[in-house]
């Protein structure tokens, strides 16, 4: 599986391509799936353009997707820089009204596990952020499931994100669930190749690289789906 991750915290300052509306990000998921990404991973935005899961921005970016493309899942973030407070975070899932498919919790983050408890309690399937080993240790001990695994690789420097991939992956077993491996900045490229010689889910979008992997700019969400689709990823 690949997934295209259309916005992330992204301005639209840094690419104008960057969609922060539910219509915008609704065009892009129609045009990455057309291209045959499988999922979106979305960053909600409210009138401000600011991040956030909040009950009717939530409703209204997923609402939008699924009308434009039906059957394609949708995820969201619950990082903390959206929501400090862990208790904010669980309140604001517990009230959504419109569930997304699948929602990232990072694993190093004050609360993790309790969002994710909240989350699996609402039927979304939980994808735990794994930024470095102590997290993968971190995710271990949670009592709550995980139905994907996300190995995020955050180096800029693309050996110092493979090694770090390499280390994380290590640590992981073959009854683990499903395992996506990413990257970002100048990494994403070298890291996604590598999730595809290893056969693993991956996903791309401007959220992780403004660039296409000849070092040009990325016109858009789909330029980089469809980069991605020309290195393998399926």
């Amino acid at each position: 599986m690949w997934k295209a991750s259309l916005n992330g915290a992204r301005r639209r300052d840094e690419h104008p391509a960057v969609p922060l509306t539910a219509a915008e990000l609704a065009a892009d998921a129609v045009r990455c799936a057309e291209l045959g990404v499988a999922a979106v991973h979305v960053h909600p935005r409210d009138t401000d353009g600011a991040e956030s899961l909040s009950p009717s921005v939530i409703a209204e970016a997923v609402t939008a997707i699924r009308a434009a493309r039906p059957g394609l899942p949708v995820g969201v973030s619950t990082g903390a820089w959206i929501a400090p407070d862990p208790a904010d975070r669980v309140a604001a899932v517990r009230a959504w009204s419109v569930l997304p498919d699948f929602a990232s919790v990072n694993a190093h983050e004050d609360g993790a596990e309790a969002v994710a408890a909240a989350l699996h309690e609402r039927g979304v399937l939980v994808e735990a952020g794994l930024w470095t080993v102590d997290a993968v240790r971190a995710w271990r001990g949670w009592r709550v499931p995980a139905g994907r695994v996300l190995v995020e690789c955050l180096a800029d420097e693309p050996d110092r994100a493979l090694a770090d991939a390499a280390d994380m992956l290590a640590l992981l077993a073959p009854g683990d669930p499903a395992v996506l491996l990413h990257g970002e900045g100048p990494a994403t490229w070298p890291v996604l190749l590598e999730a595809v010689r290893r056969g693993l889910d991956t996903r791309i979008g401007l959220e992780d690289t403004l660039y296409l992997p000849d070092g040009s700019p990325a016109p858009d969400n789909a330029a980089l789906a469809g980069c991605a689709r020309a290195l393998g990823a399926r």
